[in-house]
């Protein structure tokens, strides 16, 4: 009887071992997704003294909106993302599920920056994580340019300075 019980609780151990590796698999599928393909184009960041270029990803529909940075682990140095709308909101942003600080740079209609502010990733556990903040501007936008934090403040972009598009990449 030792042997069979040895035999079984081995048995056990492997089933118990290939369902924990399943399952890890699985959640780490649900909760990285993989990356999308989005559009780059250059955008350019002008203040008074001087223009920086950027190279950004595109987020243009409600999805790619939606996933935004989210499971990003590093982002270079003049990368960003930009999202155009097709109308005037004055809707916020949350950090859920995004790993880096960034700091948002929202614009109007004629590309005049109207807001800047610092967002911090969003730590909470899977569960909590409709408890992130939401980064509002307080103010009508039609688009918002997301960046490595500090970069704005780095090149002394402030609020007024533009931001407008060259070509697509």
């Amino acid at each position: 009887m030792g042997a069979r019980l040895k035999w079984a609780l081995a048995a056990l151990a492997v089933v118990l071992a290939a369902y924990g590796y399943y399952a890890g698999t699985r959640l780490q599928l649900e909760t990285t997704p993989p990356p999308m393909q989005l559009r780059q184009r250059v955008l350019y960041v002008t203040t008074p003294t001087k223009t920086y270029e950027l190279i950004v990803e595109v987020a243009e529909t409600p999805e790619q909106q939606a996933r935004g940075l989210m499971y990003r682990t590093e982002l270079a140095e003049n990368r960003g993302m930009v999202f155009l709308f097709p109308r005037a909101t004055d809707a916020g942003f949350w950090m859920k599920n995004t790993k880096i600080p960034l700091s948002i740079a929202f614009f109007d209609k004629n590309g005049r920056i109207v807001r800047i502010l610092q967002m911090d990733p969003c730590t909470l556990p899977p569960e909590e994580s409709d408890r992130c903040p939401v980064y509002a501007p307080g103010t009508a936008y039609v688009g918002a340019l997301e960046v490595n934090q500090g970069w704005f403040a780095a090149r002394g972009v402030k609020e007024g300075d533009s931001i407008s598009f060259g070509p697509w990449k």
